[in-house]
């Protein structure tokens, strides 16, 4: 009889060790908080309003201390929610004009986004913060840290606290900066963030099979 092959987890290569209390842990013992920021239609805005949103973008550029990441996901507008909403209003009119005009709209729509490729984006900052990152501590301080048990897929949870308190303010300066530019950004909580990562690596099962509740969630 053949023996079964253990195959690996997907999880084994990824850089991602846990998610918890909103804050991505990587497996080299670093952080990663995530915002969803809004956007602004550059295009439309007058000459004056464009200088100043690129003054806005520069002094914000210049007043980091640590780098960001900027990512821009586009995927196609999925709107099959939306559609079955007007499939059950469809099915519950009992005027037959009205339940073909619906039928039909609901047609067009379905086709326009089809045809059209129809894309939806969104926008998130990559707050990082890691241990050997904090110019305050001693070069030996911040070896220690590197190497240290911290680095292990859990971290204890003191030690994560006092790091996540490090990363807050880090978010607390980016949100600022982004307010200064008009901008709207929120930071992603443990159940958001794990549906964008299960998004993003699983882009077609995720279109069929949707995530569970967080608490739900074991893993090995």
């Amino acid at each position: 009889m053949p023996q079964k092959r253990n195959v690996p987890s997907t999880q084994k290569y990824l850089d991602i060790a846990e998610i918890r209390d909103s804050t991505v842990i990587l497996k080299d013992g670093s952080l990663r908080a995530v915002l969803l920021v809004s956007s602004v239609n550059f295009a439309l805005k007058s000459e004056e309003e464009q200088n100043a949103t690129v003054q806005s973008y520069i002094n914000f550029l210049n007043h980091l201390e640590h780098p960001l990441e900027i990512v821009v996901q586009s995927r196609k507008l999925n709107i099959d929610k939306y559609l079955r909403e007007i499939a059950e209003k469809e099915k519950a009119q009992t005027n037959e004009l009205l339940k073909m005009q619906i039928a039909e709209y609901r047609q067009f729509i379905s086709e326009l986004v089809e045809l059209g490729e129809i894309m939806s984006k969104r926008f998130y900052v990559v707050v990082p913060y890691s241990p050997g990152s904090n110019k305050r501590k001693s070069f030996m301080e911040r070896l220690s840290e590197i190497f240290s048990p911290l680095s292990a897929v859990r971290l204890e949870e003191k030690k994560f606290q006092e790091l996540k308190q490090e990363l807050d303010k880090r978010v607390e300066t980016v949100i600022s900066g982004l307010t200064e530019m008009g901008l709207n950004a929120v930071v992603l909580d443990t159940q958001a963030l794990i549906e964008l990562y299960y998004n993003t690596y699983n882009p077609e099962v995720s279109e069929r099979q949707k995530l569970s509740d967080a608490s739900q969630l074991q893993i090995e």
